[in-house]
């Protein structure tokens, strides 16, 4: 199939009846994904008070979901491209509603580590249909680059709406209930769906090589894992040898996909530097805000002493700042270029990370507010342009693999920021000193730490919570520096590697 650039007036016909309607139903799927992953941190000290997990099940409980999304989004795109990208959207939204119930009443933390990693087999199915189907759906760059926008922009919405939602279930229900609120927005997306989304898929698939599949599974688990727990615990040598069988699983995916005459993921696409800086510049930015993400409504909370409903009000700054900035990033892409929006976006999440790290266990909401707004700004900026990069460089029989890596990056950048930043808040947190007759659950968590201070006489309990609340904040704020590095790194990086990338202006006629 060959593919050309004419003029909008020309190509009206390209421009598919009832494609912002079907542009809905996918942002359904993407708000289902993140509230799913926003709720968590608000229902962390309620899961900790009732399910008693250890400091490291908690991260478990953080970062499975993260794991599994990683390790099989590249083979659900790719079967996506296969069997049908709305087909798999909506068996995938199906299975993802289930999951949820299980996760709602998981009796211990094993449970729901094992439901939370279930329901990253479901979660892989969607992001990559939503933005392969946005691919297909969209022919004019103009109006892609608005699609994806608001597909960003809802993204983010959903990062507000899970908190506050979550919150106010939070104060009148159980834990569990934050992930019941998927299966509302579950139901319309099934329903609707399957009225208003065309089907596409790719027209010379080949097949599906489940070797592929699975050496993609364990080589990202693996790597990710050895990670984690490398900073966690330190070297060992079972953690060397699961991070060595991981990197030798990648090996033989990497070199399989090289051999295989129609692969799952074309590696060509990584020659394409504007494709690879995009790639590289989301996983850096979600490595380094994600494990602070995870730790702030625990310090909202527990530090600050806010209900889970004013906790997650508070959060709403960053997702006011992403969805403007979202709908306006294409179009300042163009203006400007697409290399000083996405470096300009990541330096200035560097900047606020970088103000985070003088707050203290009273620090006004002034402060915070503005620092997590100027996040969200950044993001929405970020965040839009390389998706739109990263789709602007494939042709759409490749929308799906493409997709895939773009969310591969995002949920690899996650998993390893809550496996780094947060090893550095909790290794911090751990060696607190508090009073006589502390116990041990005291020095997993700080949902430990308040909920033995519960049992323990008056001023004793208060010693308790004033070191250990410092100890946390110690680790919050160590992290966020660490976190600013990053980012201000991904800032550099990208001014080099989108250097002269630009995004199309001309109608594509398939």
């Amino acid at each position: 199939m060959t593919r050309t650039l004419r003029s909008a007036p020309a190509n009206e016909d390209v421009r598919r009846p009832g494609r912002w309607l079907a542009l809905s139903v996918l942002v359904l799927a993407v708000l289902l994904v993140a509230v799913d992953a926003t709720v968590l941190g608000l229902a962390t000290p309620y899961i900790s008070e009732d399910l008693r997990p250890s400091g490291t099940q908690l991260l478990w409980i953080g970062d499975v979901y993260s794991f599994v999304i990683a390790g099989l989004l590249v083979s659900m795109g790719s079967l996506g491209d296969r069997i049908g990208r709305k087909r798999i959207l909506l068996v995938g939204a199906t299975a993802f509603g289930a999951i949820s119930v299980l996760n709602a009443y998981a009796t211990s933390p094993e449970l729901l580590i094992v439901a939370r990693a279930l329901l990253g087999v479901a979660g892989a199915t969607l992001m990559p249909a939503t933005l392969a189907l946005i691919r297909n759906i969209f022919h004019d760059p103009r109006e892609r680059s608005l699609a994806v926008g608001i597909w960003g922009a809802t993204a983010s919405a959903g990062t507000a709406v899970g908190p506050i939602a979550g919150g106010f279930l939070l104060e009148h229900f159980w834990w569990g209930s934050v992930f019941l609120i998927n299966l509302p927005v579950m139901a319309v997306l099934v329903l609707v769906g399957v009225k208003l989304l065309p089907e596409s898929r790719n027209p010379s698939p080949g097949p599906w090589d489940l070797l592929s599949v699975l050496l993609s599974l364990v080589g990202m688990v693996g790597v990710v894992y050895a990670v984690k727990e490398a900073a966690a615990h330190g070297f060992s040598w079972a953690t060397l040898a699961v991070g060595l069988l991981g990197a030798a699983a990648l090996y033989g995916f990497v070199h399989r996909q090289l051999t295989m005459p129609v692969p799952l993921l074309d590696m060509r696409l990584f020659r394409n530097r504007g494709f690879s800086g995009a790639v590289l510049a989301d996983l850096l930015t979600i490595l380094g805000l994600s494990g602070l993400v995870f730790f702030l409504s625990q310090y909202l909370q527990l530090v600050q002493g806010r209900a889970p409903f004013e906790a997650g009000l508070a959060e709403l700054p960053a997702a006011v700042g992403a969805v403007a900035a979202g709908l306006v990033a294409g179009r300042a892409a163009r203006r400007f270029s697409v290399r000083a929006v996405v470096s300009g976006g990541l330096a200035a999440i560097g900047l606020a990370l970088a103000a985070l790290t003088v707050i203290g266990q009273n620090t006004g909401y002034p402060l915070l507010g503005t620092a997590l707004l100027v996040v969200g700004v950044g993001a929405g900026f970020s965040f839009t342009v390389t998706a739109d990069v990263i789709l602007s460089s494939v042709s759409g029989e490749q929308a799906g693999a493409a997709s895939a890596v773009s969310e591969t990056a995002y949920e690899l950048g996650a998993a390893l920021g809550i496996a780094l930043l947060g090893s550095i808040v909790t290794g911090v947190y751990r060696d607190f000193t508090g009073p006589a007759g502390t116990p041990a659950a005291a020095h997993e968590s700080l949902g430990g730490a308040v909920e033995a201070a519960a049992g323990m006489p008056a001023a004793q309990g208060e010693a308790l919570l004033d070191a250990a609340r410092q100890a946390f904040v110690d680790g919050l704020t160590l992290a966020s520096g660490a976190g600013a590095a990053v980012l201000l790194a991904a800032a550099a990086a990208s001014w080099f590697l989108l250097r002269g990338q630009r995004l199309e202006d001309g109608i594509e006629h398939p």
